[in-house]
C-alpha cells in the first residue's frame, strides 16, 4: 500500500516504514504528525485518485530529525565589469518516518502521544499567562515633570 502526498509544494510517494526528507514541518523531534493532503492512494489492485485530494485518507508520520540541507551557492559574475556576487542558501528540512497509510480516517488507531508534546502545550500556556502578568506591570503611573520656563530677555539685549 502506498500513497502520494503533497507537502511543502512537492509531491512524494510514501509507504509504511519509509523515511523521507521533506521541507520544514513544524514540530518537535519524536512527535507524531498527520498528513491529510493525499493526492492518490493504492491498495493492492485498488487505486483511488483524488479530486484534488482523497477524502478521508490519512498518513501518520513521526518526526525523526529537524536539519538543514547542504549549502547551495549562487555565484553571479558580470564579465568585464569587475563585478561578482556570491550568495549561499541552506534549506531547512525535516526527516519523517511514515508510520501508517490509512484509506479511511475513521479507522485511525490513536497513537499515544509522547509526554514531550504535553509539556510543550503546558509551557505555551504558562508563557501566555506570564506575558499577561508582564503587561500588567507595565501600566505604572508616569512621574509628573515640570517644564522649565525660559526667562524672557529684555528687548535691547541679543545673544
Amino acid at each position: 500500500m502506498f500513497a502520494v502526498i503533497k507537502t511543502g509544494g512537492k509531491q512524494y510517494r510514501v509507504a509504511e516504514n519509509q523515511v523521507i526528507r521533506v521541507e520544514k514541518v513544524i514540530g518537535d523531534v519524536g512527535s507524531v504528525i498527520e498528513l491529510n493532503n493525499i493526492l492518490m492512494l493504492h491498495e493492492g489492485d485498488n487505486m483511488t485518485v483524488g479530486t484534488p485530494v482523497v477524502a478521508g485518507a490519512l498518513v501518520t508520520a513521526e518526526i525523526v530529525e529537524q536539519g538543514r540541507a547542504r549549502k547551495v551557492i549562487a555565484f553571479k559574475k558580470r564579465r568585464r565589469q569587475n563585478s561578482k556576487r556570491t550568495r549561499g542558501h541552506r534549506q531547512e528540512l525535516t526527516t519523517l518516518r511514515i508510520l501508517e497509510v490509512l484509506s479511511d480516517a475513521s479507522k485511525v488507531q490513536k497513537i499515544a502521544e509522547k509526554p514531550v508534546n504535553k509539556k510543550v502545550k503546558e509551557s505555551k500556556e504558562t508563557k501566555a499567562s506570564a506575558s499577561l502578568s508582564k503587561t500588567a506591570k507595565k501600566t505604572t503611573e508616569k512621574k509628573a515633570t515640570t517644564k522649565k520656563v525660559a526667562s524672557k530677555a529684555s528687548k535691547g539685549e541679543k545673544n
